[in-house]
């Protein structure tokens, strides 16, 4: 488990957005990072300002999100 950052999405956000998203393909590759640490990692960045490749290694690989 991660530390959590202020940048977070709230379980009442991600409640509203969860259905918004596509769901996953019953093809093709499943996926390594849940789509909730995917979009709190893109939040980090937008709020912070931080280059991608700076992204704290306790989220997902700066590549996949």
């Amino acid at each position: 488990m991660r530390k959590a950052y202020q940048t977070d999405l709230s379980n009442a956000e991600w409640g509203r957005l969860e259905p918004l998203l596509p769901a996953p393909k019953a093809t093709g590759c499943p996926r390594i990072h849940p789509l909730r640490e995917v979009l709190d990692a893109i939040f980090y960045v937008l709020k912070s300002g931080c280059a991608w490749r700076l992204l704290p290694h306790d989220f997902p690989p700066w590549k996949t999100v």
